[in-house]
């Protein structure tokens, strides 16, 4: 299927060393205090751990811009996902600061792609993920026939309550633009600890 594989909310460092030997393209960490699966620290021998051509992505929600830099620097970053009201101008300096650049909308009908629009050219990708009362990590799926009214340039991640049994639905998803999908809370054991099986089959069914 050649699509791209994310995996968010890790912490505990043999959890990571675990998933880094699957060599996913995103490791994801949650430096938003208010979730379970909010990260404070690193090692630098984990860190070092992680593949080169797995870039790490550190997810942040309304933080300022000067705080997302230190976080970057000091985690040795390779890309930020911006889960809140980020602005077009933030992402674009982002992207000038050399980071990749991952721009979340929370979607509950057809209607919300719209917001999309204003942030063409200044995001790497779009993360599509289920409108709930809070940032990502639900677990809930919004409905995946509305991605066929999206009509934008931008390619995006999928995310939003995938678990390992949607691969059969995901594999009838075939819209140009799905660069490819977000997996966390269904293929845990707890809280920022996965179980590091069910994603290695996931990556082996969806795609390779």
């Amino acid at each position: 299927m050649g699509k791209l594989l994310k995996v968010c909310g890790m912490r505990d460092a043999a959890n990571i060393k675990e998933l880094a030997a699957l060599s996913p393209d995103f490791i994801g960490f949650i430096f938003y205090p208010k979730s379970s699966r909010f990260v404070s620290t690193i090692d630098d021998r984990t860190l070092g751990l992680i593949p080169k051509k797995t870039r790490k992505v550190g997810v942040f929600v309304n933080e300022a811009m000067h705080k997302i830099i230190s976080v970057a620097t000091n985690f040795r970053l390779d890309a930020v996902q911006l889960h809140g009201d980020e602005t077009p101008d933030m992402c674009r300096k982002l992207k000038d600061e050399g980071y990749m650049v991952i721009k979340a909308f929370h979607i509950a009908s057809a209607d919300d792609f719209s917001e999309t629009a204003e942030y063409e050219g200044t995001c790497d990708y779009y993360l599509f993920d289920t409108k709930t009362k809070g940032y990502g990590g639900s677990g809930v799926t919004f409905d995946w026939a509305f991605l066929n009214q999206y009509n934008g340039q931008t390619p995006f991640l999928l995310s939003g309550g995938i678990r390992p049994d949607s691969v059969q639905d995901l594999w009838k998803l075939t819209h140009p633009m799905l660069a490819g999908f977000d997996i966390n809370s269904g293929f845990e054991l707890k809280p920022a600890f996965k179980d590091i099986s069910l994603v290695k089959r996931f990556k082996e069914r969806m795609i390779l």
